[in-house]
C-alpha cells in the first residue's frame, strides 16, 4: 500500500497525437518511474485504463493469482470452471508491459485505443489515482465523477478514521 508522501495526485487534459502518443506530465510519470520506464498499462472500467509501476502491479498481480492456483490445486475451485476461465480470459487481455519513453510519453496500444475510445488528436483526462494513474476518456471521466464526488467526504472520514 502507498504512503501518504507516495500519493500521485492530479488532473491534467492531454491530445492523443496520431501515432497514439500521450504525453503524461512529470508529476504524474515521476513517481512511477523511480525504478525504470518499465510500466504496466491495464484495462480497469469501460473509458478508463490505469498506468502502474510495473514491480507493485506484478507483485500484486501475482500474489492474486498464486491464491487462484493454490485453490485449483488444493481443489476448492472444482465447482468453479466458468469463473477460473473467465479470470484466465481476462487475464490474457487485461494488461500489457509499456515503457515510457523520452519525455515520459506513452504509446496506447492496440486494443487499449478501442477500450479506452480514443481516436487520433483525442483528447484524454490523465488522473492521479494514489496508487497508479488513470487514463480516461473525457465523458466517461466527468460521468464517474459525478456520480462519486458526493461520497467524497464520507470515503477520507473512512479511511483517515
Amino acid at each position: 500500500m502507498a504512503e501518504a508522501a507516495e500519493f500521485i495526485l492530479g488532473e491534467y487534459r492531454r491530445t492523443v497525437d496520431d501515432r497514439f502518443r500521450l504525453s503524461i506530465p512529470s508529476e504524474l510519470a515521476d513517481p512511477l518511474t523511480v525504478e525504470g520506464t518499465d510500466c504496466i498499462l491495464a484495462k480497469e472500467r469501460s473509458g478508463s485504463l490505469s498506468l502502474w509501476n510495473a514491480a507493485r502491479w506484478q507483485n500484486r498481480l501475482d500474489s492474486g493469482v498464486q491464491l487462484v492456483q493454490a485453490k485449483i490445486r488444493s481443489g476448492r475451485l472444482s465447482g468453479q470452471i466458468e469463473d477460473v476461465q473467465l479470470l484466465g480470459r481476462l487475464l490474457s487481455t487485461r494488461h500489457r508491459e509499456v515503457q515510457l519513453a523520452g519525455r515520459s510519453r506513452l504509446v496506447i496500444p492496440e486494443g487499449f485505443r478501442e477500450f479506452l475510445g480514443v481516436e487520433p488528436g483525442g483528447e484524454v483526462m490523465l488522473v492521479g489515482a494514489a496508487v497508479c494513474v488513470e487514463i480516461w476518456h473525457p465523458h466517461r471521466w466527468l460521468e464517474y465523477l459525478q456520480a462519486r464526488m458526493p461520497e467524497f467526504g464520507k470515503l477520507l472520514d473512512g479511511l483517515a478514521g
